[in-house]
């Protein structure tokens, strides 16, 4: 059985043309999408070029039709160049065991790096890092032990994560290989054993949002402060399960550090991936890399990458009459160091105005994959030289009470780093050095936050209880902002840390200048092939439509604790009739008694966000629920259902429509509409009757593409893997 593409609907907006500038933004937009149908009063766009998300995508997908070219909504087979696992392997192991896999479709697929739990030298975790290595040896896949580097920096360094390429890995930062021009995107542990056992998966081509960085950074700024400043200035979910493409003149004038970190980080954004084009400073990289003794990247396939660049410029950009979800926009020169935090990526303060507060840090932190490359090292460094030139009688230390840890994003940077001098710096001046991996980034390892401490960092996360107690309070900043505040004991830029002082004259009041435009959507299937949808577009087994109940649960951010609690998750023995019983319980106690098996749920926004319990999604089936219509949901959640053979659709208009004909302050958390949907799921469309048959609703839905609708007959990925195995 293949995989085959079916055009699916996709998300349509207005077409706004006046860009808007904010100083604070309070911006109206979509929380995200799942097979998001159309709004019933925006036209239909006509098919128009290719994002350059969508060109990749083509690449990898499995199973096109003639003249089919990959769109935003649709939902298509992939097979991505690499799949990364990390210390999760151990996880994803018996997962792929469990299918009945017993070898890998393409051992050359696979690569696995050590890098999380890397302080661990525990006997268990040895014997787990063992057993990982010895997996891979046994079928001739790719792996780096622990210490070689967090995964996604080897990954560029070992020129896995290639431009133009499509990359995936079962960890949210893989979003950063789109600073070199590959489509980094996560997927979860049954979507990585679906590729050990087939070489693909599944994937829904996100819309995509044009992300213009306009003019040039002024000098002391770099791309830590330009990706906190878009978490903050964009900060009500603009981009949330949109893929970013960063363009402009300010763009193309980034080095690939800075685009790393910007890429790595559009994961705090709520992005699925942040995508920078190829351009000569990529492949001047490249080429440097390929220069280097013992070098890890190929300078024929270097050149090759050159070649094909000059010769297919159309190849490695979007196409001008690309039609994107939105166009946001960001003037570079406008913009100032910036922190974020605490405890927040939506919370940024410029540094100018942060210092004057004079915020006491305990712990600093130059750690994890976002800026910890040789670059990141060198401006800290240059920050102690600077503050050493300027006291030269005393030698430079951090500041007491305050503990500074570094480590380096792989060994081949430690290495650059020591030879270089600035690793001997950092460590005259009091760092703490740890071994090039995840450490206190993930909370794991020493140097955690301890209870009432506050600390600055150069990672990507700042949530309470991250890299340490839920109790402490932690900020974000660029490396030589973390190396300026380590000196002084408070959060400071570099200048206050080279002249002891905090000259408040100086202070930078500028305005940082941003904007939002909203713009067609990558083109969707006509409205006349929706409408013309026949059976025939339908596999063996799939349903063309399904009728049931709508049941309507009004509440946004049903969570997947209120789904399926907790205190039940690692309960192996629960069955299906028990699932049943305790679905809901934390959100309504009385939804497993109301629901019917068939009916169509309908919820509100971002349904089934928090952790990526499976169970969420099993629980649902076991009640009999099929499909879930929803304003948008967590991807996570999603990828969950559809693994595990539930539907999960996006409906705005819908919901909306359902709020105000049943919601009140006082209405029911699961809301029995007595109204009936009828739903097309080939045709996308659907229509709720009244108890007298009469129609009361007619709206558009996404159609359901081939490779869907085989992993839903199959009920679920894994049944798929097993019957695609069985067929070989």
């Amino acid at each position: 059985m293949s995989f085959r593409l079916l055009v699916a609907a996709a998300a349509a907006r207005r077409v706004s043309t006046a860009p808007r500038t904010h100083r604070h933004p309070a911006l109206a937009a979509r929380r995200g999408f799942v097979f998001t149908a159309p709004r019933a009063e925006e036209a239909v766009p006509q098919h128009g070029g290719q994002t350059l998300v969508e060109k990749i995508a083509q690449r990898h997908a499995v199973g096109l039709g003639a003249g089919e070219a990959v769109r935003s909504g649709d939902f298509i087979a992939i097979r991505p160049r690499h799949v990364m696992t990390h210390d999760n392997t151990g996880a994803v192991i018996p997962k792929f065991r469990s299918i009945g896999a017993t070898r890998l479709a393409d051992a050359q697929q696979p690569v696995f790096a050590l890098d999380h739990d890397i302080q661990n030298t525990s006997a268990k975790n040895m014997a787990k890092y063992h057993s990982i290595e010895q997996f891979a040896q046994t079928h001739g896949s790719r792996f780096y032990p622990a210490g070689r580097g967090i995964a996604h920096q080897v990954l560029v360094e070992e020129g896995l994560a290639w431009p133009g390429s499509m990359v995936v890995g079962s960890d949210s930062h893989s979003n950063m290989y789109g600073g070199v021009g590959c489509l980094g995107t996560p997927v979860v542990r049954t979507d990585a054993a679906a590729i050990w056992a087939t070489a693909q998966t599944w994937w829904q081509a996100p819309p995509v949002a044009r992300v213009e960085l306009r003019g040039a950074l002024p000098p002391g700024v770099v791309g830590k402060d330009v990706i906190v400043a878009l978490c903050a200035l964009f900060s009500h979910d603009e981009v949330l399960n949109h893929a970013v493409e960063f363009v402009g003149a300010g763009a193309h004038a980034l080095p690939i550090e800075d685009r790393l970190a910007i890429s790595n980080m559009t994961t705090e954004w709520g992005a699925l991936a942040g995508l920078f084009a190829v351009d000569d400073v990529t492949l001047r990289w490249y080429e440097s890399c390929a220069a280097r003794p013992r070098a890890t990247v190929s300078a024929d396939a270097v050149a090759a990458l050159r070649a094909s660049v000059e010769a297919e410029p159309s190849r490695w950009i979007a196409d001008r009459d690309a039609a994107y979800a939105k166009h946001l926009w960001l003037d570079l020169e406008s913009l100032t160091p910036h922190v974020s935090g605490p405890d927040s990526v939506k919370v940024a303060t410029p540094l100018a105005a942060l210092e004057r507060r004079r915020v006491s840090i305990n712990k600093a932190y130059i750690v994890s994959c976002v800026n910890s490359r040789a670059k990141d090292l060198r401006e800290a460094a240059d920050v102690i030289r600077a503050v050493q030139k300027a006291r030269p009688n005393s030698p430079v230390r951090a500041a007491d009470g305050v503990a500074w840890y570094v480590a380096a994003a792989s060994s081949q940077v430690m290495a650059d780093a020591q030879a270089s001098g600035d690793w001997q710096v950092l460590v005259d001046a009091g760092a703490k050095t740890l071994p090039p991996g995840c450490g206190p980034c993930i909370g794991l390892g020493v140097g955690l936050l301890e209870d009432g401490e506050v600390g600055i960092s150069a990672t990507n996360r700042n949530y309470k209880g991250r890299m340490g107690s839920k109790k402490a309070h932690t900020y974000l900043s660029s490396p030589a902002v973390v190396a300026a505040s380590a000196i002084q004991g408070f959060i400071c830029s570099p200048a206050t840390a080279v002249s002891g002082a905090i000259d408040s004259a100086a202070a930078d009041t500028r305005s940082v200048r941003f904007g939002i435009e909203n713009a067609a959507p990558s083109p969707c299937a006509s409205a006349a092939s929706a409408a013309s949808a026949a059976a025939s577009d339908a596999i063996r087994g799939f349903p063309t439509s399904l009728a049931g109940r709508l049941v309507f649960l009004p509440a946004d951010n049903l969570n997947t604790d209120g789904i399926y609690p907790g205190k039940y998750t690692y309960q192996d023995d629960i069955t299906r009739e028990q699932m049943k019983a305790i679905v809901m319980e934390n959100y309504d106690p009385e939804f497993s008694r109301l629901v019917q098996p068939d009916d169509v749920v309908v919820a509100g926004a971002n349904f089934g966000t928090g952790s990526s319990r499976e169970q969420a999604a099993t629980a649902l089936l076991a009640a009999g629920v099929r499909l879930v219509v929803c304003e948008s949901a967590s991807e996570t959640f999603k990828r969950n259902a559809v693994n595990n053979g539930l539907l999960v659709l996006e409906s705005p208009r819908l919901v909306q429509w359902l709020r105000k004909r049943f919601q009140s302050p006082d209405s029911a958390p699961t809301i029995v509409s007595g109204l009936d949907a009828h739903v097309g799921l080939v045709a996308g469309k659907i229509q709720l009757t009244d108890s007298s048959g009469a129609s009361v609703y007619d709206g558009d839905l996404p159609r359901i593409g081939k490779a869907a609708q085989e992993i839903i007959v199959a009920g679920g990925l894994e049944n798929w893997v097993r019957a695609r195995m069985a067929a070989q």
